[in-house]
């Protein structure tokens, strides 16, 4: 057999296979959406009388009792918004039902091109982004969605303003405060995969807490500018947590690693590089004060 059609052979059977897992993504995909769009809420099963109502509505209403004042409401803009919403919110269930098969698909997918300690390397970390993106989503969901939700009424009893909300405004705002939770608790990992490839050294940024700090405060009061004190209290020491528990776990890492004396990335490519004049090696970490092969002061 010609080697370039061994070749086209291979690919071909690799693009079957893809093709194969990603319909097993998709009927995945249409079935959830159909679930979520049709499923009823309530006991009328069959939907042969006006007490059907579908779980995606009952959904909806217990968000918007849960986060709004017994006196505010919510109106659509638009004839059409509350078929969008409805929509729009079944298409968001159905991706999140669908992700952990598609995370699953994928991985078969790649999995026999891996070696083994790169399977075990790669599982704790998928696993990791996997529960953190559901705790940060459940935490966005239980405390930070109502906290920003509930921040916008003061403004309307100031302005004497009635509290009727845009239908699709108020879940926009919902849904975006609880998959931004979400990524934000996955920010752990990401740190130490940077410090496990010796990208970044914890105590590159372990020296400058407070200006950390500063930053993380005025990022919570950016991202929820219509929270209550406490909502920005709230992310601020979440996210406060996520920093220092990312520090630790770097410092784990590093530890396991020997604590190597080789420079960073950023500080390779940032710093520049030193000589030690009395052996001539060159290096670019001068926080010691020690040149790393003979152990000379360099200042």
């Amino acid at each position: 057999m010609p080697e370039g059609f061994g070749f086209l052979e291979g690919f071909w059977g690799h693009v079957d296979e893809f093709i194969k897992r990603m319909k097993v993504v998709l009927a995945t995909f249409l079935v959830s959406l159909f679930v979520m769009l049709i499923l009823p809420g309530n006991s009328d099963f069959l939907g042969m009388t006006n007490n059907y109502k579908p779980l995606m509505g009952t959904i909806l209403v217990f968000i918007s009792q849960r986060f709004l004042p017994s006196d505010a409401r919510l109106f659509a803009n638009t004839m059409s918004d509350p078929i969008t919403l409805y929509v729009y919110a079944a298409l968001v269930f159905a991706i999140g039902i669908t992700f952990p098969i598609f995370a699953y698909e994928a991985f078969k997918f790649v999995d026999p091109a891996l070696y083994p300690n790169e399977k075990k390397m790669l599982f704790p970390y998928v696993a990791a982004v996997s529960a953190l993106f559901v705790f940060g989503a459940l935490f966005g969901f239980f405390f930070l969605a109502p906290s920003f939700i509930q921040g916008f009424f003061p403004f309307y009893n100031a302005l004497d303003a009635l509290p009727y909300i845009p239908i699709m405004d108020f879940y926009n705002m919902v849904f975006f405060t609880i998959i931004i939770s979400g990524f934000l608790f996955t920010i752990p990992v990401f740190f130490i995969i940077l410090v496990k490839f010796n990208i970044v050294k914890t105590k590159m940024v372990a020296g400058k807490r407070k200006y950390i700090y500063a930053g993380l405060g005025i990022a919570a009061m950016l991202i929820s500018p219509g929270a209550t004190p406490a909502g920005d209290l709230i992310l601020f020491l979440a996210l406060a947590a996520l920093i220092e528990v990312s520090f630790l776990i770097g410092k784990t890492v590093e530890h396991r690693k020997g604590g190597s004396s080789q420079p960073s990335y950023i500080q390779a490519k940032l710093i520049p590089a030193a000589t030690c004049k009395f052996c001539k090696t060159n290096f670019a970490d001068k926080s010691s004060g020690f040149c790393p092969n003979c152990q000379k002061a360099i200042r």
